[in-house]
C-alpha cells in the first residue's frame, strides 16, 4: 500500500457517474486521485499533478482524449506517463487511434470496478522498467537484451538476431504488455523509409519468434504488436 499511496492517477470523463464510480474505487486502492471533465481541462491538471497514470474517455466535448493525449505526449514532462483510454466496445477504431497518439492501453465500458483497478495496478507495475536494467540492457525472465552490444541471449546462450530484427525486438520489449501500432512500429525503427510496407514488419516479427519462440511478442489484432504472452 506504501508504494501505491504515492502514485497519482488523474482520471478524465465527462459523465460525472463514471468519475464518481473510478475515483471511489481507487481511492480505496490507496491511489491519489484527481479529476478533469475534458480534454482541455485534462492538459491543465495533468501539468498541475503530474500524475503517473492518466485515464482518459475519448468522446468528450470541448477537447477529446485523442486530442489531449496527443497534446501531452508532446511534452516532455509526460513522456513515460501512462495513458490509458475507455472505449466502447464498438469503438475499435477509436482503439487503433489511440494507440497512435501514444495510448499504452485502453479498458472497454461499461466498467467493472474489479477489473478496472487490477488493471491499473498491472499497468502501473510496468513502471518498473523491466525487470532489471542498465539504461542500454534489458533483463526479462531468461532474455538479455544487450542494445550497446546489439547482443541477445536466451537461457544464456547467444541469439543472432539482424539489425532491424533486434531493435524491433528492443523497442517492444522496452515496455512488456505495452501495444504498438505498426504506424508507430514503422516510425521508431525504419523511420521514413519509403519502402518499408506493413509486409516488412510481418516479416521481421516471424524471424523474431522463429528464432526466441512464438511466444515472444504477441499480435494484438487490428493493432499492433505487444511484448510477451
Amino acid at each position: 500500500m506504501s508504494n501505491i499511496s504515492k502514485q497519482k492517477i488523474l482520471i478524465v470523463d465527462d459523465e460525472p457517474d463514471i468519475l464518481e464510480l473510478i475515483e471511489y474505487n481507487l481511492k480505496k486502492e490507496g491511489y491519489q486521485v484527481f479529476l478533469a471533465h475534458n480534454g482541455q481541462e485534462a492538459v491543465t491538471e495533468a501539468k498541475r499533478s503530474l500524475p503517473d497514470l492518466i485515464v482518459l474517455d475519448i468522446m468528450m466535448p470541448k477537447m477529446d482524449g485523442i486530442e489531449a493525449c496527443r497534446i501531452m505526449r508532446t511534452m516532455p514532462e509526460f513522456k513515460n506517463t501512462f495513458m490509458v483510454f475507455l472505449t466502447a466496445r464498438s469503438e475499435e477504431y477509436s482503439e487503433i487511434a489511440g494507440f497512435n497518439v501514444g495510448a499504452d492501453d485502453y479498458i472497454a465500458k461499461p466498467i467493472k470496478p474489479r477489473a478496472l483497478v487490477s488493471r491499473i495496478n498491472a499497468i502501473l507495475r510496468r513502471n518498473a522498467p523491466a525487470e532489471d536494467v542498465t539504461d542500454n540492457k534489458l533483463e526479462i525472465g531468461d532474455l538479455v537484451i544487450d542494445r550497446e552490444a546489439y547482443l541477445v541471449f536466451q537461457k544464456g546462450a547467444k541469439v543472432v538476431l539482424a539489425k532491424k530484427e533486434f531493435e524491433l525486438l528492443y523497442l517492444l520489449a522496452s515496455k512488456p504488455g505495452k501495444v504498438y501500432t505498426r504506424e508507430v512500429i514503422l516510425k521508431n525503427i525504419w523511420e521514413d523509409s519509403v519502402v518499408v510496407t506493413n509486409r516488412t514488419i510481418d516479416v521481421h516479427i516471424r524471424k523474431v519468434r522463429e528464432k526466441l519462440g512464438d511466444d515472444i511478442i504477441s499480435t494484438v489484432k487490428g493493432v499492433g504488436y505487444k511484448f510477451g504472452a
